[in-house]
């Protein structure tokens, strides 16, 4: 229990004093996703928000970290952080905690005093675009290997990826991941800093969610139309067929 509570004491006090700060520049930096903002690159937003990442995490004082951003001609960058296993951990079955920095467009609705670039704290709620979807994901892998780190604990190797196209479908995040899949190697657990949680006094963790999967679907039977009054039973049915293939997905 004494762990338990040094932990919290820990990372409570990394919140306050140092993230809430780094998130507070983050939520200044219109970062739009690519499907919203096509001249992300021209923009230079996005570019920003890895500077101020990057920076942070180099900051840091975990032993053997390395962080480089990995870029591909055309796509955005991800951030990419290497932390060794301590002693008695596995640098050969790694954990990767995966975030995004892009952010969605402005949107309306922001009440008088708010909006979405600039960083407004009331209490202990921060307000302003993206910094609980997904600014805050980088900083909770950090801190949290630190938090362990600093109560003698052990992790294996922990690889942190964090993309920049996640609210466009994550197009960019594909090609990123075979060009780093050696770097990466295997991991046994991978943590998805990108879910919600419904209230302060639990720990949530999302298993699962619905997927979606697009697709075009065409039965073909005959050349031309023909109606089912006089051709009915004999020539089989496409929507019959079409959810017999639906059916077995």
């Amino acid at each position: 229990m004494q762990v338990v509570t040094t932990v919290a004491q820990y990372c409570a006090g990394v919140w306050r004093d140092e993230i809430v700060p780094a998130l507070m520049d983050y939520i200044r930096i219109p970062a739009l996703s690519p499907g919203f903002d096509a001249d992300w690159a021209a923009h230079g937003h996005i570019a920003d928000a890895v500077r101020q990442l990057r920076g942070w995490v180099e900051a840091r004082a975990i032993d053997g970290a390395v962080v480089e951003v990995h870029t591909q001609p055309g796509l955005t960058p991800v951030i990419v952080v290497d932390v060794p296993a301590t002693a008695g951990g596995s640098d050969d079955d790694p954990v990767l905690l995966y975030g995004h920095l892009d952010k969605q467009p402005e949107m309306v609705g922001w009440r008088e005093g708010l909006g979405p670039w600039s960083p407004v704290l009331e209490g202990d709620r921060l307000y302003g675009r993206g910094g609980a979807d997904d600014g805050y994901s980088l900083f909770a892998a950090l801190t949290a290997i630190e938090a362990v780190r600093a109560t003698d604990g052990k992790h294996a190797r922990c690889v942190v990826l964090i993309e920049a196209s996640e609210e466009s479908g994550s197009p960019h995040l594909p090609r990123h991941v075979e060009a780093l899949a050696g770097r990466i190697g295997t991991p046994s657990l991978i943590v998805a800093l990108d879910s919600g949680a419904s209230d302060y006094e639990r720990l949530w963790i999302t298993t699962s969610l619905r997927g979606v999967v697009n697709g075009v679907l065409k039965v073909e039977i005959t050349s031309e139309g023909l109606h089912s009054g006089a051709v009915g039973g004999v020539v089989p049915s496409t929507f019959r067929i079409a959810r017999g293939l639906l059916d077995r997905i």
